[in-house]
């Protein structure tokens, strides 16, 4: 759960009893709450009631549980807004807290660059591939997002000094090919491809049209705030 927020963006503090919200919140006060019910239903349920009937009720609530919970649940129960069942994919989570955000009028997601399976949170600095964080230096970071954001676009090292590195970087094109490398094995031997070398040219980041077959096309990048969630 703890990923799954710190890769969407969203600030959270963890608490251990309805009072402390109160306590710890920003000067803008919580969006919501996240209640793990998965260990003690009764007592998750007796938190969202506490939160629920204070004098400033917190919303939206979304509520964690066990497979074994479900049948415990009451669908007409305001309590919570909504549920996620443990163990969760990370974009279920994320989807499901974008969603009640927007009903709830609450601020949206943050600016993100997405290809494929691969995450870059533009705000925290923070990169996932297929939900599994990524540990990237800053500069592996900077090289991956510009690669990202012009995917299926060949750049010769010497480009990428200059757009990534900046012209006053005196470098040779070794570091980016020591980068790349990097970037390759951090991307793990599934996702590796997504950085191709052009012989005699330089790196492309995913596929163009003409490699995936006209007029098909391999993926998409997106970037910008989208959605709010």
């Amino acid at each position: 759960m703890v990923r799954a927020l710190d890769l969407a963006g969203y600030p959270w503090k963890a608490v251990g009893s309805p009072a402390e919200p109160d306590v710890v919140a920003p000067d803008g006060g919580w969006a919501g709450a996240v209640i793990a019910a998965d260990g003690d239903l009764e007592g998750a349920l007796a938190a969202c009631r506490a939160l629920r009937h204070r004098e400033l009720p917190l919303s939206p609530l979304l509520l964690l549980v066990g497979a074994g919970h479900l049948p415990a649940l009451d669908p007409a129960d305001d309590l919570f807004d909504d549920f996620c069942v443990v163990p969760f994919d990370p974009p279920e989570l994320e989807l499901r807290l974008a969603h009640l955000l927007r009903r709830a009028g609450q601020g949206g997601r943050p600016e993100l660059v997405e290809y494929g399976s691969l995450v870059l949170n533009l705000e925290t600095y923070q990169a996932a591939i297929a939900g599994r964080p990524l540990d990237l230096t800053y500069m592996e970071y900077e090289l991956l997002k510009f690669l990202a954001t012009h995917p299926g676009k060949v750049f010769t090292r010497e480009a990428l000094l200059s757009q990534v590195w900046g012209y006053e970087y005196y470098g040779g094109a070794r570091t980016v090919d020591v980068h790349v490398r990097r970037l390759r094995a951090k991307l793990g031997e599934e996702h590796a491809a997504l950085i191709s070398t052009v012989r005699s040219v330089g790196y492309r980041f995913g596929q163009t049209r003409w490699a995936a077959g006209w007029p098909g096309c391999g993926g998409t990048a997106r970037a910008g705030r989208s959605r709010a969630r």
